[in-house]
C-alpha cells in the first residue's frame, strides 16, 4: 500500500520552494491522480518546448522564429490524459502485485515494466500523438515503422536503470513525480524523433 506523505510544518516565513512543496504534498495526499496527471501534463510540455529549442539551435535557427504552440499543448494532453493516470494506477498495481516480500521482487518489478508496459506505453504515445496531429492510420502505420524501433531501444537504454531505481526505491506517491522528472528529457527525445 502506498506510503502517506508527511506534511511539512508550517512556519510564519517559510520559503518559496517550502511552500510550494507543503501545496504539492498536500495536493498529492488529497488529490493524487489529478495531482500527478498535471504534474505529467506540465512536465511533458516543457519537454517539447525544450526539443523545439534545442532543433532550433542545431539547425541555427534564429531564435526569434516563432515556437509551436500546438506540438505542446499536443503533449500536455498526452501527459495528463494518460501518463499522470495510467502512471498512478500501474505503480499501484505493482506495488501490490509484485510486493516487496516476493523473492527478486526488484528485478520482476523491472522486468514487468521494461518488457511489457514499456513497449506499450510507447506504442500508446505513436498512437494518441498521431490522432492529435490530426494524421491518419496510414500516417501512423508509417511513423510506427519508421520510429517505434529505435525509440524502443532507447527507451530500454535510457529509462532502465532510472525504472529499476524508481520501482524498488522511491516510495509509491512520488514515483509518477520521479518517472515525469526523467520523461522531461525522454519527452524532448520523442518530439525530435516526430520530425
Amino acid at each position: 500500500m502506498p506510503l502517506a506523505s508527511k506534511p511539512i510544518p508550517e512556519r510564519e516565513h517559510a520559503h518559496l520552494h517550502t511552500v510550494l512543496l507543503r501545496t504539492y504534498l498536500q495536493l498529492l495526499h488529497s488529490r493524487p491522480v489529478l495531482t500527478k496527471a498535471l504534474t505529467s501534463a506540465i512536465l511533458s510540455a516543457l519537454g517539447n518546448l525544450l526539443s523545439q529549442r534545442i532543433e532550433r539551435r542545431h539547425q541555427c535557427e534564429s531564435p526569434t522564429k516563432k515556437v509551436d504552440l500546438i506540438a505542446p499543448l499536443r503533449f500536455a494532453a498526452y501527459g495528463f490524459f494518460f501518463t499522470g493516470p495510467l502512471s498512478h494506477y500501474f505503480y499501484l498495481f505493482l506495488e501490490q502485485w509484485i510486493p516487496s516480500s516476493l523473492p527478486l521482487a526488484g528485478l520482476r518489478r523491472l522486468l514487468l515494466d521494461r518488457l511489457i508496459i514499456a513497449p506499450a506505453f510507447l506504442l500508446l504515445f505513436f498512437i494518441v500523438i498521431n490522432f492529435l496531429e490530426g494524421k491518419n492510420l496510414k500516417a501512423l502505420n508509417q511513423t510506427l515503422k519508421e520510429r517505434y524501433w529505435s525509440a524502443l531501444k532507447m527507451n530500454w537504454k535510457v529509462w532502465t536503470p532510472f525504472q529499476f531505481i524508481n520501482v524498488n526505491y522511491v516510495p509509491v506517491q512520488f514515483r509518477v513525480l520521479f518517472a515525469n522528472m526523467v520523461a522531461f528529457f525522454w519527452y524532448t527525445y520523442l518530439a525530435s524523433t516526430r520530425k
